[in-house]
């Protein structure tokens, strides 16, 4: 049965401008310089200017230049006269796709277009594929080989095994083929260059490398580590070192050059190639601090504040048809014009907000870790969590958050991720309250001062830490030390 009722509803929306703002805050300095460039093709409104920005307002007239421009007077006439580039009749056609979208003229006519060359090198599949091709393989073969090329990763891994790679070549190549074939296609592609390449794990790469050295420079040091790895290789990655020289019948010193020759070879045989290395990756800080004779100085990367503006003859259209009567064409056009002239400002309102939020969260951290921005000593970072900023600068914890993602600061000892400066706090013997960060560091530091070949564990690490005055458990030192890519003490454990 249907019936009517009354409910009273509390709903919070976000508005499209702040969604906006929320979107450019998370995205770093380098990401920000893409964002307006898709923003300024995107919005034909929307213009970049170095010289001066134009605060438009859709109730208030262009004001003149002192220089008299052509803007003064706010005829159609005369606009389209002197700026033949936007006509409004561009506007009332029937044409999905406006012209803007469809060319682009960067160039003058007279002016010299310069390409900048650049150098493509063999990719490391490709080097791999050339080798294969050297073999006089018949077709059947070749299709084999380049099958299984296609399923080595980038690190020289084969990543399939052989009877998938056989169900493979059936199904998708139409190639019937038996194990012994495909395992001596392997075996043919496993002595190309780079060593190792083709394993299908790590101690088979770790073996080919050895047995490809023993034949070109034979020794009993290679013989060995040949050994260790065939019979002894879990106890290898353990660092059970007594345990291989009790098996395999050897010294310790004829282990040290054992473990030597295999800690020469490469693990990742595919990445030895710079062929593989897509990208490189650089760090553009977004914010700068200098120490200016014991006063700290901010300064906000110049990329994050570029010279936007509403373009002069969008706003000229609006204001010369505000008072006209239009034709249904006319007024069509109208809100397009209007619609991205509102974009343009909504975006350079948001780009401003976001210059704004950036700085003074970051002068907030500033202030916050001055005695740590002075000196560069990790003991003098003060515990400091998202609220503790947000309650500065009088934002929520998740702007605090969207601020500290993925953006870095340059200091006068390094580039920091701005992430790096929170952290949670504990508190000492003496009630004092410290960050997690400088017991990290002392924690470090402890083990970098002990003896290799009896590295401290993380009970006596616990004790060393309590005499220092930081009372953690045993558990929490392991999780530091976990933290800071340390492994346990076994594991750090060398032969001197």
């Amino acid at each position: 049965m249907l019936n009517q009722r009354l409910q009273q509803k509390l709903l919070q929306k976000l508005s499209p401008q702040q969604i906006l703002l929320m979107k450019l805050l998370q995205i770093p300095t380098i990401g920000l310089e893409q964002r307006i460039k898709q923003e300024i093709e995107d919005n034909p409104a929307l213009e970049i200017d170095g010289e001066e920005m134009s605060d438009y307002d859709s109730e208030d007239t262009p004001e003149s230049s002192d220089e008299g421009d052509d803007y003064a007077e706010t005829s159609i006439d005369d606009y389209q006269e002197k700026d033949p580039e936007f006509d409004l009749n561009d506007y009332m056609t029937d044409d999905d796709i406006p012209s803007y979208k469809l060319q682009t003229n960067n160039y003058s006519s007279d002016e010299e277009r310069k390409e900048i060359p650049f150098a493509s090198g063999i990719t490391f599949h490709e080097l791999l594929e050339e080798q294969l091709r050297q073999q006089y393989l018949d077709e059947r073969n070749l299709q084999i080989g380049l099958y299984i090329i296609g399923n080595i990763d980038d690190s020289g891994y084969l990543q399939r095994s052989i009877e998938a790679i056989i169900d493979d070549l059936a199904f998708s190549q139409n190639v019937m083929a038996e194990k012994e074939e495909v395992e001596h296609i392997l075996t043919i592609i496993q002595e190309f260059d780079p060593s190792g390449v083709g394993a299908r794990s790590l101690k088979e790469c770790l073996l080919i490398q050895l047995q490809r050295k023993s034949r070109e420079f034979p020794s009993e040091a290679i013989d060995l580590a040949i050994r260790i790895l065939n019979r002894s290789f879990i106890d290898f990655t353990k660092k059970h070192y007594q345990k291989i020289t009790k098996r395999l019948e050897i010294s310790e010193d004829q282990l040290k050059k054992g473990i030597e020759e295999i800690l020469r070879l490469n693990p990742k045989p595919g990445n030895s190639l710079s062929e593989t290395a897509k990208t490189n990756h650089y760090i553009i800080p977004d914010f700068n601090i200098s120490n200016n004779g014991g006063v700290l100085e901010l300064t906000l990367n110049s990329w994050n504040n570029p010279d936007l503006r509403v373009s002069h003859s969008y706003a000229n259209m609006i204001h010369s048809l505000g008072d006209q009567k239009k034709s249904k064409q006319q007024k069509e056009a109208l809100v397009f014009i209007k619609q991205k002239v509102d974009s343009a400002r909504w975006f350079i309102d948001a780009i401003k907000q976001r210059q704004n939020t950036l700085t003074s969260t970051m002068e907030a951290i500033m202030d916050y870790q001055r005695d740590y921005l002075l000196t560069g000593d990790d003991t003098k970072l003060h515990p400091m969590i998202l609220k503790d900023i947000a309650e500065k600068v009088n934002l929520d914890i998740s702007t605090i958050s969207r601020v500290a993602n993925s953006k870095y600061v340059q200091t006068p000892f390094g580039t920091l991720l701005l992430k790096s400066f929170f952290s949670e706090s504990m508190q000492k013997d003496d009630g004092e309250e410290v960050s997690t960060r400088e017991i990290k560091t002392i924690l470090r530091d402890i083990i970098n001062e002990e003896s290799k070949k009896k590295p401290f564990t993380d009970e006596y690490l616990t004790t060393r830490l309590k005499e220092k005055g930081y009372p953690i458990a045993r558990r929490t030192v392991a999780k530091y030390r976990e933290q800071l890519n340390i492994p346990v003490a076994r594991l750090r454990k060398e032969l001197q």
